[in-house]
């Protein structure tokens, strides 16, 4: 059973505005959210309507009584169980999707008699975009005449801890549409995600019916 839940942020509070330059304290603050031992969750930051909303996908309903205390707005949080959506991709269907993701590749470079491998972030559109057209056969869909683009793009600086080395992640936000090839591969991508930095807000897709014209 996966969950989708939407948490209204209030921007003005100074714990979302730290919060908003270290996910590290989003990260903390969902994993507190729930019972037991830490489990990497899919989350995401959204805005729409002029809001901002933190997105969380779960196994688990939370209980977002700090989250809403520390960063939200006093809104009552929104959750809804994702069956019925899962149950609608179907080879074939068509979505709008959105994704948040960190595009990297890894290079290999030899020094002397040993070869490492660096991850370096693709700075440039043209690179970002190519990056998901090159994963969409693995995961189930692809994109029909490349109706996708690049709408954000931000990088991510901080520390896990205070004295902690500095992490450095890109943040890519991709929107369009998808057609599905493979609907369970596509429906794991949904739950599990995509690239790497999915404990920082990274590599959460979110789908929603095309509305079809009329004539």
């Amino acid at each position: 059973m996966m969950y989708l839940s939407r948490i209204a942020l209030d921007v003005q509070k100074r714990n979302t505005m730290i919060a908003l330059t270290n996910p590290q304290k989003i990260h903390g603050a969902i994993e507190s959210s729930f019972p037991g031992e830490r489990s990497r969750r899919l989350w995401r930051l959204d805005k729409l309507g002029g809001k901002l909303y933190l997105l969380l996908l779960s196994e688990q309903t939370p209980d977002f009584t700090k989250i809403i205390a520390q960063f939200g707005t006093g809104e009552k949080a929104e959750t809804r169980e994702m069956t019925s959506l899962l149950s609608r991709v179907k080879n074939g269907s068509i979505w709008r999707f959105r994704l948040t993701a960190n595009p990297t590749v890894s290079l290999s470079s030899k020094n002397g008699a040993r070869a490492r491998s660096t991850v370096h972030a693709h700075i440039t559109t043209e690179y970002q975009k190519h990056w998901l057209i090159a994963r969409a056969e693995k995961h189930g869909f692809v994109l029909p005449d490349q109706a996708f683009d690049v709408t954000e793009v931000r990088w991510l600086r901080f520390k896990k801890e205070s004295k902690g080395r500095p992490v450095t992640l890109l943040s890519v936000t991709y929107e369009g549409i998808l057609q599905v090839t493979d609907e369970n591969a596509l429906c794991q991508l949904l739950c599990e995600g995509i690239g790497k930095g999915k404990a920082y807000g990274l590599g959460m897709m979110t789908i929603m019916p095309v509305v079809m014209p009329y004539g």
